[in-house]
């Protein structure tokens, strides 16, 4: 087991190779350890260790270019109905900040562009409940992209195996009975979301109010994070400052949702994020990455575990299903709507942290 830090901000690297290769009990409790330090102080995490071979993220980051080198009309084509989780996403479309209750004025919306697939009702063949059509839609592919659909399938796979992993370490790390997290994501909602920041030449006057991607926290339990070693990202600092991380070579970059900070009752942070692509020679850099968001059953409860609610002390959320939070989330996000489902504690630290 390993874990690194370095500098006054860093993203903790934490081997979980002994929960992958099958390590010895000590081996796993220290990996445990990590990570509930990290996840009290900084809620992302880079996992090495991890299992997902190269070639899997080779073939990712080739059909990511694939999809996006196609004139936006082309792409158009692949944008789904209101209210369906799935397809292709335009730039300037969403703003981020919403998602949090929080309007943010003065900047055009996020320019990033996206596409996303996810769970549908043939990715849990034993499970014997109804699955609302509208939340595990059947995913829209593009039909003139060779190899996308395999290549991102894949991707799929990996990282949803590696998701399940992580939520055994967090049993581990939270001391809680090792399959807790299985009756909660039996038939998650689990999205991929493929993201290009990028604009054309001339289409837009760049200034400082250019935001790839707005301040945010992800919705659900946790998120895996495929990215290019391009600046960009930025994590919130318990400071209250705003901090440039790169993954390692090899590593996954993981961070916490909404659902796990509001489970452990703010033990754990859902930790404030943007991503503000680099303008060089008065153009953006590329950036390309691909979120995992694993968020649990649509239809499971989520409130505070016992053992993160001291004695005579009130939870600070109430229980929420995920399908109500996610729904109040991306409702802010994508209908741009501001989210008002519980977001108080959560707006106020958007506002707190200021936009440098």
């Amino acid at each position: 087991m390993m874990i690194t830090m370095t500098a006054p901000f860093s993203v903790p690297i934490i081997d979980i190779s002994p929960y992958v290769l099958g390590g010895t009990s000590d081996e796993r409790a220290a990996v445990a350890r990590a990570m509930d330090e990290a996840c009290r102080t900084v809620g992302f995490i880079q996992v090495v260790g991890h299992g997902i071979p190269a070639e899997a993220a080779d073939g990712l980051a080739s059909a990511i270019d694939s999809f996006f080198s196609q004139a936006l009309a082309e792409k158009k084509a692949y944008v789904a109905p209101i209210g369906i989780n799935r397809g292709y996403t335009a730039p300037k479309s969403e703003q981020l900040s919403l998602s949090l209750g929080v309007e943010s004025a003065n900047r055009m919306n996020d320019f990033f562009e996206a596409f996303n697939i996810g769970a549908d009702p043939s990715y849990y063949p034993d499970y014997d409940g109804e699955l609302p059509s509208g939340d595990y839609s059947e995913n829209i592919w593009p039909a003139n992209v060779p190899g996308f659909r395999e290549c991102v399938n894949r991707w799929f796979d990996e990282a949803g195996a590696l998701a399940r992993i992580m939520t055994r370490i967090f049993a581990d790390a939270l001391s809680l009975p090792k399959d807790f997290f299985v009756g909660y994501t039996d038939h998650s909602l689990d999205v991929l979301r493929l993201n290009n920041y990028a604009l054309p030449p001339g289409d837009i006057t760049l200034d400082g109010e250019l935001i790839g991607m707005g301040e945010h926290t992800d919705f659900g339990i946790v998120t895996l994070l495929w990215a290019d070693r391009v600046r960009g990202l930025q994590v919130l600092g318990r400071d209250g400052s705003w901090n440039d991380v790169l993954p390692a070579p090899g590593a996954m970059l993981v961070n916490l949702g909404d659902l796990t900070n509001r489970w452990t009752n703010e033990r754990w942070k859902s930790t404030l994020h943007r991503v503000k692509p680099p303008i060089v020679n008065g153009a953006i850099e590329r950036r390309r990455s691909a979120a995992y968001f694993h968020d649990g059953n649509i239809d499971a409860v989520i409130s505070a575990l016992p053992g993160c609610v001291e004695p005579g002390d009130e939870p600070l959320y109430p229980p929420i299903t995920v399908g109500q939070h996610i729904f109040g989330k991306l409702n802010g996000s994508r209908n741009l709507v501001s989210n008002a489902v519980g977001t108080e504690r959560e707006a106020a630290r958007v506002k707190a942290a200021g936009s440098e």
